[in-house]
């Protein structure tokens, strides 16, 4: 593989998501239109820096089509989740990558839990094809470590964060239920990866609270959350966007 430059990488994160603080709506929502209506209702909301298209919006009509026609309604970065890319073959990396690229996604989320060659080549990979890396490792669900009943090791993110960090990855994605785990994963970040970006996840029913996890993550340049049901399924997606956007910005300002 060719040497990286983790400064391409940074430059390019930064570019993509450069407002300090924002909210990223998951459009993981349960047909074609609501997805479409979701993006319509929120995308002028000022503090909405982005969308996460996951696999109901795509499997439905592929990643090429859905990503031309949000293209027609936004012009923000679109974060495509494959739920969950990179627990794969390393050597499926640049395939991916390529197929995401050529499709127009801006970043990509990636778990690469099945081992340090598959940090190295998924995420080497998405910034050899131009998108921004956004890589996490685990999901806020009791028994997804050993340690409650699952199956991986409990310092599994904090692995696959130091190998991804070394690659030249500078965004990541960090499960919000846990604020004491949430200000050490900042904390290393801060001191080992240059501008790191942050998007967390799981408020709501999932645990996470979004004042004290943007309390939590005050110390990170750029962070982010990236909210499902509780602004798609409410009556008012408008409304719900701009009070989650509120909340983070009071949160940081206490």
């Amino acid at each position: 593989m060719a040497e990286l430059d983790p400064k391409v990488t940074v430059e390019k994160a930064l570019g993509l998501f450069a407002a300090p603080i924002g909210l990223v709506p998951a459009l993981d929502v349960d047909s074609w239109d609501e997805m479409l209506r979701l993006v319509e209702q929120t995308t002028n909301v000022q503090g909405v820096v982005g969308y996460k298209l996951g696999l109901t919006g795509v499997l439905p009509r592929g990643l090429p089509h859905a990503i031309s026609v949000l293209r027609n309604i936004t012009d923000l970065p679109l974060i495509y989740d494959h739920q969950k890319a990179g627990p794969d073959m390393p050597d499926m990396a640049a395939k991916f990558a390529k197929f995401c690229s050529e499709a127009g996604a801006d970043a990509l989320i990636l778990f690469p839990v099945a081992g340090p060659q598959a940090v190295r080549s998924f995420v080497g990979e998405t910034i050899r094809h131009g998108m921004v890396p956004v890589v996490g490792g685990h999901i806020p669900v009791p028994d997804y470590c050993i340690s409650g009943g699952g199956f991986l090791v409990d310092d599994v993110l904090e692995r696959i964060l130091e190998i991804a960090g070394d690659v030249g990855a500078n965004s990541f994605v960090l499960p919000a239920n846990n604020t004491d785990a949430l200000r050490q994963k900042i904390d290393w970040m801060t001191n080992n990866v240059e501008q790191p970006i942050v998007f967390l996840t799981g408020f709501g029913s999932l645990g996470g609270d979004i004042s004290k996890a943007f309390l939590a993550a005050k110390a990170a340049p750029r962070k982010y959350a990236i909210v499902g049901r509780a602004v798609a399924a409410s009556k008012s997606p408008t409304e719900s966007a701009q009070r989650f956007v509120d909340a983070m910005m009071q949160a940081v300002l206490d």
